[in-house]
């Protein structure tokens, strides 16, 4: 079963669009990209889709999943596609050349080409009573566009002979625009044969079961036709994918239609509608104006939609916000969704009997004793324990009970199957049951040590249930180093577990205990403090010697000191150089000044000389912690250097 719609109407109504032949469920297959897509159909011998890209004349094939599998070019500006009834021959329609073309479905490569005549227009096709009709236009003299019906025989040897112009009855009201095809395999012998204008007589049912067509109903009123579509095992037609007409008696009457409103329509051979509208593929049963099942397909307008043979899936054109379409494939069209509720408590006491209760509805009833499958999954059973299946209520209600073995987060998950008629469905909720709290505890907090220094951090966990565990994890200062796990393992029997760190920087040292079925997690966190490693060199004096108790450099009264501070580096680093000058019994501060660390961690500093004879002096080097131009360790003095000026 297929159905096209005008393309004069489509040009209109989706002008400058593409399409994007997806891959559905494979990342590796190249999407195509159409520009003004027309004539899907579905092939059930091949399991393949076709549509055709009419501003840049190629036919695009994919397969049942959306997946692009082949691809020819040189067609024109297609208006249409229509496909043989055993699924061998797609006919592609092209209005450009003035001609229909036979093109192999396995292939798509040309077989046969019918020209119509210099001046005859084709513009939709359908395959109905062994051969190929299909809808023309031609232009009198006068500019006037007249349509009629064409047929191409598929058994005929001469592709000349096997065309026929001016098949339509003179009993059909004269046609002005493209008419709009429709058949059904399920009644070889009927053609919708409708004017896609608005025009008396526009929609008419023929019988091109003999030699030549005949008219079996019309319309006696004005109708603007998009789409029309046979119902098969009925004496009716959906028209513009939402509204029904009856055929029987030769005229058509309108009847009940569907609830709701549709621009694109396609029926299975089994009577199942698909109906294309705004942003959803709502799909129908046979004899139900309620839709049993709806897609959100696309983020804009749809396009056509066609069903599989085998009803298995349909296919849609899903517009896009981009003015791009997608290719995509819904299975399970025809199985109503249920609609399942689960709700637990928010919390509760381990060991306690708790109570979850829920809902389960659809638009198709269930049968009475239906049951759901439920599953706990909580730390002691990470992968989920069956629970006894519990059966609906007639009103879709249900409930059971539960002691929750284990403490933390308790998932319920309740999951109906499906059946003939239903999709399966699932949902959940989570209780947090309550744990008891241990105790946790680390060493070390705000302790300094010298740069370098291994220190032992000791953990001590107490009560537990099965989880005696714990993580030590050591974080220095400094965005570049990363937080870094530095033992992992069993507590010993008094619940210690140690583990050493190297302090070349503050620290936050952190222990975790992950929890178990009935304690919660606990984290603890200390920080230590490293000093950085400081020296200075002193050069260019000529002796050392002892003033007092303090050794002194000592310099001639002309000479500069230079004074060389080694300093752990880190980027942007500075030493603070402090300098004091002693005078009669005291040392006063002389100057105080930042200067910047080498990559190899050296400042060198030259002091000037004073000039004079009997000054005593000191410095030192200093890491400023914030002030040195990092925080990554601890304030650090260096120790003084003495320096005496002579003659």
């Amino acid at each position: 079963m297929r159905s096209t719609s005008a393309a004069t109407a489509l040009a209109v109504l989706f002008s400058s669009v593409a399409l994007s032949v997806a891959t559905a469920g494979s990342a590796a297959a190249a999407p195509a990209v159409l520009t003004q897509p027309v004539g899907l159909v579905a092939d059930g011998a091949l399991q393949r889709v076709f549509v055709a890209d009419q501003d840049n004349g190629r036919i695009l094939a994919t397969d049942y999943s959306g997946t692009l599998v082949d691809v020819n070019v040189g067609f024109g500006r297609p208006s249409d596609l229509a496909l043989s009834d055993d699924g061998l021959t797609l006919y592609a329609v092209l209005p450009t050349t003035h001609e229909i073309v036979a093109v192999d479905a396995a292939t798509l490569e040309v077989r046969t080409r019918y020209d119509l005549g210099a001046g005859v227009d084709p513009r939709e096709a359908a395959f109905a009573g062994g051969r190929l009709w299909f809808s023309y236009r031609t232009t009198d003299e006068s500019g006037f566009f007249h349509g009629n019906l064409g047929v191409i025989d598929p058994a005929a040897t001469d592709a000349a002979a096997a065309v026929a112009l001016g098949q339509l009855p003179e009993s059909v009201a004269p046609y002005y625009n493209a008419a709009v095809l429709d058949a059904d395999p399920s009644s070889p012998g009927l053609l919708a044969f409708h004017d896609s204008g608005d025009r008396a007589g526009a929609i008419n049912l023929l019988d091109v079961s003999g030699a030549t067509p005949q008219v079996i109903a019309k319309t006696d009123s004005d109708r603007w036709t998009l789409d029309i579509d046979l119902m098969p095992g009925a004496s009716q037609v959906l028209w513009n994918g939402y509204r029904k007409l009856n055929h029987a008696g030769g005229a058509f009457t309108e009847v009940a239609g569907l609830t709701e409103t549709g621009w694109h329509g396609d029926v299975s051979p089994g009577g199942l509608i698909a109906q294309a509208y705004d942003r959803h593929v709502n799909i129908y049963k046979a004899g139900s104006a309620t839709p049993v099942r709806r897609f959100d397909a696309g983020t804009s307008s749809m396009g056509e939609v066609a069903w599989a043979p085998d009803s298995s899936r349909v296919f849609a054109l899903a517009g896009n916000s981009d003015n791009t379409y997608t290719l995509k494939a819904f299975t399970g069209p025809a199985l109503s969704v249920p609609t399942l509720t689960v709700n637990a408590p928010a919390s509760a006491t381990r060991a306690k009997q708790l109570t979850v209760t829920g809902k389960v509805t659809a638009n198709v009833p269930f049968a009475a004793g239906t049951q759901l499958a439920v599953t706990r999954t909580d730390l002691e059973s990470p992968s989920g324990k069956a629970l006894p299946t519990v059966t609906v209520k007639a009103d879709g209600t249900y409930s059971f009970t539960d002691t929750p073995p284990a403490g933390g987060k308790v998932k319920y998950a309740v999951k109906y199957a499906g059946d003939a008629e239903h999709a399966a469905a699932s949902a959940s909720d989570t209780v947090e049951v309550s744990r008891n709290s241990t105790s946790l505890s680390l060493n070390n907090n705000g302790k300094l040590y010298s740069y370098g220094t291994d220190v032992k951090f000791t953990a001590h966990l107490g009560t537990t249930y099965k989880n005696r565990s714990v993580e030590i994890w050591a974080d220095p200062f400094g965005g570049d180093k990363p937080n870094k796990l530095i033992k992992s393992g069993t507590v010993n029997s008094d619940g210690n577990i140690s583990a050493w760190a190297d302090m070349t920087r503050d620290t936050a040292v952190t222990a975790v205990f992950k929890g178990d079925a009935r304690y919660k997690p606990k984290t603890v966190k200390v920080t230590a403090y490293a000093r950085v490693k400081v020296s200075t060199a002193v050069s260019k004096h000529y002796k050392t010697a002892k003033i007092g108790t303090k050794t002194y450099y000592w310099f001639h009264k002309s000479t500069d000191p230079l004074l060389t501070t080694t300093m752990t580096y880190y980027p942007g680093r500075q030493q603070r150089f402090d300098l004091q000058v002693y005078y009669q019994g005291t040392w006063y501060s002389a100057d105080s000044q930042y200067f910047p660390l080498g990559t190899n961690g050296k400042s060198a500093v030259t002091l000037e000389a004073p000039g004079e004879s009997g000054i005593r002096a000191r410095m030192r080097s200093v890491y400023v912690n914030g002030s040195s131009g990092d925080t990554v360790n601890s304030t650090t003095y260096g120790a003084w250097k003495y320096l005496y000026f002579s003659n």
